[in-house]
């Protein structure tokens, strides 16, 4: 099943062989995210990565917003114009070949839960992704809760992601060891609100996982997400093949 993950600076998509979760060819194929990433620019860029592939047949698209029945109700970042746009028919119409959207967090947890670090774990299950923002995935016993935008809660008096997010360490100079802080404070929170069972802690800081991880732990297991930065490809061809079955 092919899988796209529309991010705010690539599109990027790959087949992918579910049992496993492994991109089914060598290399994903990625495009630059048009700017201003309008509705009919990046329909041109989902194209063009179905059409590398010569994919015919259903695909899933993550996409960085909230995605109800296929209608985008959000827009961090892509264009405002995409606010109650009908996306799935939009890609369905620019590829010929019919398509399921979800949130991106939701289909990078959407992997985890199926071949990664939330395989097999019951109850309530949290990803979070820490990268310009913070996205989330909620799980209960394996079932997706959609669109949960755990990065939007009010913490200290803002938005999370304004607070915890890695661009502050990544792109802004803050120091490890304050983000951390902040990010151990913001666990906590949410763990007061939601008790999970298992945390997956995602985004490309993830990678640095071992550096701080004895400094955000609590009463609630964290672990890394294991799938990095092909989850949301993974995720989407999941969130496919649930909806459209066939084709693998």
């Amino acid at each position: 099943m092919l899988g796209i993950d529309v991010g705010g600076s690539g599109v990027k998509g790959a087949p992918v062989d579910l049992a496993t979760g492994a991109l089914a060819v060598p290399e994903r194929y990625r495009v630059a995210t048009p700017q201003p990433a309008t509705p009919t620019a990046v329909a041109g860029a989902v194209t063009e990565v179905v059409e590398h592939f010569d994919w015919k047949g259903p695909f899933g698209c993550a996409f960085p917003a909230i995605v109800r029945d296929g209608i985008v109700l959000s827009a961090a970042n892509i264009d405002d114009s995409w606010i109650g746009v009908d996306g799935e028919a939009l890609f369905s119409d620019a590829t010929g070949q019919p398509v399921t959207m979800l949130n991106d967090a939701d289909a990078a947890g959407l992997a985890e839960i199926s071949v990664g670090a939330g395989w097999g774990v019951k109850g309530v299950v949290i990803l979070l992704t820490f990268g310009t923002g913070i996205g989330s995935g909620m799980f209960v016993d394996g079932v997706l809760v959609p669109n949960t935008e755990l990065g939007h809660l009010e913490f200290r008096g803002e938005p999370a992601e304004d607070l915890a997010a890695a661009r502050l360490v990544e792109d802004e100079d803050m120091p490890l060891d304050e983000w951390t802080e902040r990010v151990a404070a913001y666990l906590r929170h949410v763990e007061r609100l939601f008790s999970p069972n298992l945390f997956i802690f995602g985004g490309g800081i993830s990678k640095r996982f071992d550096e701080f991880a004895n400094a955000i732990t609590g009463a609630v297991p964290i672990v890394p997400a294991m799938l990095r930065n092909n989850a949301g490809i993974v995720g989407a061809a999941m969130a496919a093949q649930q909806r459209f079955g066939g084709i693998e």
